[in-house]
């Protein structure tokens, strides 16, 4: 084993939440160390435009946001590792991580902000059409979709939030449900059976999306065994999140989705020292500027919190 190395403020993630986290730890002096996991940019990297992003009036590649605030992240001395962390011990002071399964660091403070993917169905043609009309998120990209027809797949209150937002935008949403019912709230369920330009489709599997040079034209489905295209420019993706904790498990409390669980109004978990912000924390607005916002928290808090080590060692 390499030597053991020590780091005031370890990042992990490299999405808006990991950026911003390293942006504010650096000009706070605490040298943070960020190591980007096995999707550096994160979700950002796999969206072409980014127009809901305050501060980029013509909007912004994805890409190249991730790139703009790793520049940023690192002229205030963040050293960035394109790596991954395998394994965590946070059941000792200092806080100890394992890099690609060999190297171990040692950490006074940890941020976690290692992001949520968003589920996907499995079938090729989504990886054909990515970003090209498959998306996974309809606030970020319903608005390229107004007066065009798009599909939803989903049951659940995510797929009933997407349609509905969706159908204030464009002619014709078609609501593709895998069984004879719907998963999400009544309320939500009410809401989609009253908009009149949602057409919910029952029983219903995605088979394939096609399309063209151009992106999207259509979706087939089959309806209880029987196969055909319906035409749609877009193809939205509801079908749930997985946060990316599997290496937290038994190491920091998580809810039943495995979201990291946080305390109230902080980015503090139930381990002295860890702070959890963007998606892997948060099941509900799973944005940008919200993971941003929760990365400068992350921080402010791991800033406190070692500013309370020191005094503690000071009064030793």
């Amino acid at each position: 084993m390499e030597n053991t190395e020590k780091i005031k403020v370890l990042i992990i993630g490299s999405g808006p939440a990991g950026y911003t986290a390293a942006v504010y730890a650096a000009r706070a002096s605490l040298k943070p160390v960020l190591y980007t996991g096995s999707q550096p940019g994160g979700q950002l990297t796999t969206t072409n435009d980014v127009e809901n992003f305050p501060g980029y009036p013509e909007g912004i590649n994805g890409p190249q946001m991730m790139m703009d605030l790793q520049k940023q992240a690192e002229r205030f001395g963040t050293k960035v590792h394109f790596a991954q962390i395998t394994a965590v011990d946070f059941s000792s002071y200092p806080l100890k991580v394992t890099v690609d399964g060999k190297q171990v660091l040692e950490a006074e403070s940890v941020i976690v902000a290692t992001g949520a993917s968003a589920k996907y169905l499995g079938i090729p043609s989504e990886t054909t059409f990515a970003n090209r009309g498959v998306s996974a998120c309809a606030v970020c990209d319903g608005f390229f979709y107004r007066g065009k027809e798009v599909a939803v797949v989903g049951a659940g209150d995510s797929a009933a939030e997407e349609s509905t937002y969706l159908s204030k935008l464009c002619t014709k949403v078609h609501l593709l449900v895998r069984r004879g019912e719907m998963r999400a709230s009544k309320i939500m369920q009410e809401r989609v059976k009253n908009t009149p330009n949602i057409q919910i489709h029952w029983n219903t599997q995605t088979e394939e999306i096609v399309g063209d040079e151009h992106g999207v034209t259509g979706v087939r489905i089959n309806t209880n065994g029987e196969s055909r295209v319906i035409p749609v420019q877009g193809f939205f993706l509801a079908i749930g999140h997985k946060p990316n904790t599997e290496v937290f498990q038994g190491q920091l409390d998580l809810d039943e989705a495995g979201y990291i669980k946080v305390m109230p109004g902080s980015t503090k978990t139930n381990v002295e020292g860890v702070f959890a912000a963007g998606d892997v924390a948060d099941r509900i607005y799973r944005q940008a500027v919200t993971a941003a916002g929760t990365g400068c928290m992350s921080a402010l808090d791991a800033e406190k919190f070692l500013a309370a080590q020191e005094m503690e060692l000071a009064h030793q």
